[in-house]
């Protein structure tokens, strides 16, 4: 045992040795892909949108492939913000409390399905905004315009995605309250989170996926349809929280993320090329 030197006159204060817990420096990080694969995942890409697109117009398929591959991207877009601030922030803090059981998760239950109820509601929300504009505006929904108009953006945002361009991505830099759960109980925290998150546009998203799906969203002119895009969003946003039903810890599950955030920014960028590839080739047949 150590003391501190007191001050003249003041009382000598024992040191006592404690063993302290922390947690270990991560030394496995991911790695950026080449140049030469990011450009073959481009080229790869942009050949799939266009043979996907001239296959579905040779059998007549134009008018139905378009709302299945919207919905779809949609979807994916959704899946792939989880690599966010706001995907690792839910995924960490919306767990059950104490050991894996029966009891704990029944207990978790209330939390999972008023995250996704917030979701869901959200997705309305924009929806209808969105549908509401775009009908206002007189928007013809699939027209060549708009078709060219997404198109390009998917091209766009996909090079920027996979570091070839620089291109602007303006999106509030916040994330969901965290102090709140210092002061709600677990289920309202998890109602909050899916409506701060399922409205998009109160966090910040990483993929550039939300930009297209809003604007298809806007083009629809229609509610329904708008509603439709982002409760598929939505619900690719939503779903990775299931994994907290499982048996694994959440470092193991922050740890699976952050070793694929790369992998994500190349898919994120070689799904928007596909679609800007698909959609430009369906503007043009």
């Amino acid at each position: 045992m150590t003391t501190l030197t007191p001050p003249a006159g003041g009382e000598a204060i024992p040191l006592v040795s404690t063993r302290s817990e922390g947690v270990e420096d991560c030394l496995v990080f991911a790695q950026e892909y080449s140049g030469r694969t990011r450009l073959a995942g481009l080229a790869g890409a942009a050949l799939i949108g266009v043979a996907g697109a001239a296959l579905a117009d040779r059998f007549g398929a134009q008018a139905e492939t378009i709302p299945i591959l919207l919905i779809g991207i949609s979807f994916l877009g959704g899946l792939l913000s989880t690599w966010s601030p706001c995907g690792y922030s839910s995924l960490c803090l919306l767990r059950p409390v104490g050991r894996h059981s029966r009891s704990t998760l029944v207990k978790y239950t209330p939390t999972f399905l008023l995250h996704g109820a917030g979701y869901a509601l959200g997705a309305v929300i924009l929806g209808v905004i969105l549908g509401l504009a775009g009908g206002l505006l007189g928007l013809p929904g699939a027209s060549f315009v708009t078709l060219g108009v997404l198109g390009l953006a998917g091209l766009v945002y996909g090079a920027h995605q996979l570091g070839f361009l620089r291109v602007p991505y303006p999106q509030r830099r916040a994330q969901v309250p965290h102090d709140a759960r210092q002061r709600f109980p677990m289920w309202f925290i998890g109602g909050l989170y899916g409506l701060s998150l399922g409205l998009n546009y109160l966090t910040y998203v990483q993929t550039p996926i939300l930009y297209l799906v809003t604007a298809a969203a806007v083009a629809s002119g229609n509610v329904t349809s708008a509603i439709v895009l982002f409760l598929a969003f939505n619900a690719g946003r939503f779903l990775p929280m299931a994994v907290n039903y499982l048996p694994v810890s959440d470092i193991a599950v922050q740890n699976w993320l952050a070793r694929r955030q790369e992998s994500a920014a190349l898919l994120d960028g070689g799904l928007l090329i596909a679609f800007g590839a698909a959609l430009l080739t369906f503007a043009v047949l």
